[in-house]
């Protein structure tokens, strides 16, 4: 039988501007993976293995990463799975714990990057996302506007056309989260933008400007991972979290037969994802509270709320209008600020969600603290592609 897994610790550092600070990848993941032991309580000793995670960089990584932590001689493992990659590092460290193989788990992730918008680094081997661009091209063509906000932006445009949500749903969005961020100490920017300025910045790929897309960040994440006879053993039951279920996806034959733009950006991985989350733990939609998603653009946070089962499909723009999505409303989502705001070192984004959403439910949030938060929510998606949904759950049971 499957055992019950915690997130006993967490830690990040502030989402930067890349360039913008004198430090490397290993600097980063001490610092992270320092705050989240010491969240813990525990010394590095104490970890059995590691999951490290990180798209850019050369291999064996990981283990120049951890090793500022200690050198105790542990597995360490390299994931790479796209945007997903820091919840892929928290899904693989989950299963060994979940299966008996360790008590005591460290998922990492990590990223330094490039200014301006992701490119290709290998130009001699074919391309991982070239069936998706393909598909993409003889859906809606080739523009000069950089791929990724292509993509998202077409399936913006589809929901438009099917649905009839208008640009100024996606923009809502934008100042929905960036509104969200200027109360965490963490995201890249922590500025309030008015709605008229969400509209008027630069127009990257219509409908999405400037302000409804993510930038790229240097920084990093962790979380510990442990079993209940850890937990019990280290009296750590009163900061414990638990992973109530997890899932993983990748594409489907329904991802390039559907002819849609939506499904391209892997609504059906997300929408399988969440409904194995469901059946996993007897809960839906409807029993949480505080969500973190992946809003790399506004137009991926809008179509997520239909693929995880906040509303019926072609609804999602109600619940813009509606509020349902902040403060105040049915859900909170993206209380961090988001991609878009708080920023997407790509390795480190899901293990930001998670350090974000064990804040949430140990009531430790802050200015952003979500009420009476008890089952949290989270959703990161990698292009290429790999979906992982999870869900939290307050306290040790």
């Amino acid at each position: 039988m499957s055992r019950k897994v915690y997130v006993v610790g967490v830690g990040m550092t502030k989402f930067e501007k890349p360039g913008s600070r004198a430090w490397d990848y290993p600097d980063m993941a001490k610092e992270a993976g320092t705050k989240a032991l010491d969240d813990a309580g525990i010394p590095y000793s104490e970890i059995e293995q590691a999951v490290v995670g990180y798209v850019y960089g050369d291999s064996t990584s990981g283990q120049r990463a951890v090793y500022q932590l200690g050198l105790t001689g542990i597995p360490v493992y390299n994931v790479n799975n796209n945007c997903s990659t820091g919840s892929t590092a928290l899904f693989m460290g989950k299963q060994l714990v979940e299966g008996g193989l360790a008590d005591c788990v460290l998922a990492l992730g990590f990223e330094k990057m490039e200014k301006g918008s992701l490119g290709a680094k290998f130009m001699d081997r074919i391309n991982p996302m070239d069936r998706h661009v393909n598909a993409m091209v003889q859906l809606r063509g080739f523009e000069s506007s950089p791929v990724a906000p292509q993509i998202f932006g077409n399936a913006g445009r589809e929901h438009m056309e099917r649905y009839g949500s208008t640009p100024l749903h996606f923009a809502k969005i934008g100042y929905k989260n960036h509104r969200h961020s200027v109360n965490n100490p963490y995201s890249q920017f922590q500025e309030e933008y008015s709605l008229e300025q969400i509209l008027a910045a630069p127009m990257v790929h219509d409908p999405l400007t400037k302000l409804q897309c993510c930038p790229t960040s240097d920084g990093s994440a962790a979380a510990v991972l442990a079993s209940e006879a850890f937990v019990k053993k280290h009296n750590l039951q009163d900061k414990a979290i638990e992973i109530l279920g997890q899932a993983m996806v990748t594409d489907t034959k329904d991802t390039f037969d559907s002819k849609s733009s939506i499904k391209l950006i892997g609504s059906d991985m997300t929408h399988l994802a969440a409904n194995r989350v469901y059946e996993q733990t007897g809960l839906g939609p409807e029993d949480v509270d505080v969500i973190e998603l992946h809003d790399c653009f506004s137009a991926n946070e809008l179509i997520t709320y239909e693929a995880l089962g906040l509303c019926p499909e072609g609804k999602a723009h109600t619940l813009v209008d509606d509020g349902a999505v902040t403060y105040g409303g049915r859900w909170v989502v993206n209380p961090s600020g988001g991609l878009i705001s708080k920023g997407h070192p790509l390795g480190a984004t899901g293990l930001a969600q998670c350090s974000e959403l064990t804040w949430q439910l140990r009531g430790q949030a802050e200015k952003r603290q979500v009420e009476g938060a008890k089952i949290a929510l989270q959703h990161n998606i990698g292009l290429g592609g790999a979906v992982v949904v999870t869900m939290y759950r307050r306290g040790f049971a």
